[in-house]
């Protein structure tokens, strides 16, 4: 009650709340990752974060009365925990470190336009999540364990870039 007066508003209807555009574009992000199919991951999972959400209809970026553009800037991975490793090599026992677990970190910057005024509707540089994953001795576990995290990040990301979009107050 107290906010009526003073130009706040909350949306939960599916409809922009403090813009005006009756359809989206939400073309495939851009990114410097050499991670093959990264960009179309995230770009399907904040599309269907609309989709499941917004009575906005997504559309082609022609014909679109804003478009959500995104460049994923930087993936970097960090150790988070080892395993000690006991090796005998040629007679030798050789001790060394394996990662155990590491944390995946993704940076975005994330564009809206409106199509008809070229203005910018929101932008942020700085998007970041992170997720960890654990690491074996299978490479295609350990691909695997990251596309989740990878998964888990953007589905994150969606859900605050929908709220930055849709439900602003």
């Amino acid at each position: 009650m107290a906010f009526t007066g003073c130009g706040y508003n909350f949306m939960a209807t599916g409809k922009p709340a403090g813009a005006a555009f009756d359809s989206l574009a939400i073309p495939l992000f851009e990114s410097t990752s050499t991670d093959r199919g990264l960009e179309a991951e995230f770009t399907e999972i904040i599309r269907n974060e609309f989709i499941s959400r917004t009575k906005v209809p997504l559309v082609s970026r022609d014909q679109a009365g804003a478009v959500l553009s995104g460049r994923i800037y930087e993936i970097a991975t960090q150790p988070l925990t080892y395993n000690a490793v006991r090796q005998s090599v040629k007679g030798h026992t050789v001790n060394y470190e394996t990662d155990g677990s590491r944390k995946l970190v993704v940076k975005l910057a994330i564009t809206m336009k409106d199509t008809a005024t070229g203005k910018t509707i929101w932008h942020e540089d700085t998007m970041e999540e992170e997720a960890d994953y654990k690491v074996s001795d299978d490479p295609v576990q350990n691909r695997y364990n990251k596309d989740q995290a990878i998964r888990n990040i953007a589905s994150l990301m969606a859900k605050r870039i929908y709220l930055n979009t849709m439900e602003r107050f």
